[in-house]
């Protein structure tokens, strides 16, 4: 398990664009956790500053007491694994293939580009595989398989890193609601079962009610609401997206305007 610790983060980009303003919070080891916001409220900041992909301004990222930064990032990603709204799967690869690219982190870089895995991998991607129900389409090619079994395969691999902690950026906006609620209970019950923090951006309001432990809310790149589903009200979801609302309102008008 994985502890999350955030210290006065904050990020602008090159263009002048901040994304994040002196953010910090604390995730439990073993919690599901689902950020919510508008669009450009900072959440997929926030998700890839935890694994490295973006490098924050200031402030302080640690997983488990290890700090997020280039010293430390071949760590990192072997301890927090990825999932990714678009699956970002090799179309041309099989199914275990891509399975087996979770485990390109610990391996020798000559052995990865060749696609050179041990027999200890092929039977930790199994194992992922069979956790995530696929183990019939093990050979089939990646984009065979429908848009919730891709994602499925996302999840695979990212357990076949052996992660403390699992970043799921919109694991579900590119699916229907069935292949939604199924990867969510999937990584609700991975959270739950294996002891893996999870922390996971949605748009979906009522899913973020239904799976998370916890709801952070976004908005602006600061933190304006932060506890558990419970106690975010019908009134706390309109304050959040009021700003999301209010552009949508300016934009109409300008096209009007226009017309």
């Amino acid at each position: 398990m994985a502890s999350i610790k955030i210290n006065s983060l904050a990020k602008t980009y090159d263009n002048g664009f901040q994304a994040l303003q002196c953010l910090s919070l604390d995730i439990d080891p073993g919690s599901f956790t689902v950020i919510l916001g508008p669009s450009g409220a900072g959440k997929s900041t926030l998700l890839r500053t935890i694994n490295g992909l973006e490098t924050a301004t200031s402030g302080t990222v640690c997983v488990s007491n290890l700090q997020v930064n280039k010293q430390n990032l071949k760590s990192i990603r072997e301890h927090v694994a990825m999932v990714f709204q678009q699956f970002n799967l090799v179309s041309r690869l099989s199914v275990m293939t891509n399975v087996l690219t979770g485990r390109l982190a610990k391996r020798h870089s000559l052995l990865s580009l060749l696609y050179l895995f041990p027999k200890e991998d092929y039977a930790i991607a199994l194992k992922a595989l069979e956790r995530v129900g696929l183990e019939e389409k093990v050979w089939h090619r990646a984009d065979k398989l429908s848009g919730g079994q891709q994602q499925r395969v996302g999840i695979a691999r990212a357990l076949a890193q052996e992660p403390l902690a699992i970043i799921a950026d919109e694991p579900v906006a590119s699916l229907d609601p069935r292949s939604s609620k199924e990867v969510l209970t999937l990584l609700r019950d991975i959270c739950r079962e294996m002891n893996i923090t999870v922390v996971a951006s949605l748009h979906q309001v009522d899913f973020a009610r239904e799976y998370a432990d916890r709801i952070i809310g976004m908005n602006a790149g600061r933190i304006v609401f932060d506890g558990p589903p419970s106690a975010f009200t019908s009134s706390q979801e309109i304050s959040l997206y009021q700003h999301e609302t209010m552009e949508v309102k300016e934009d109409a008008k300008m096209a009007l305007a226009y017309a």
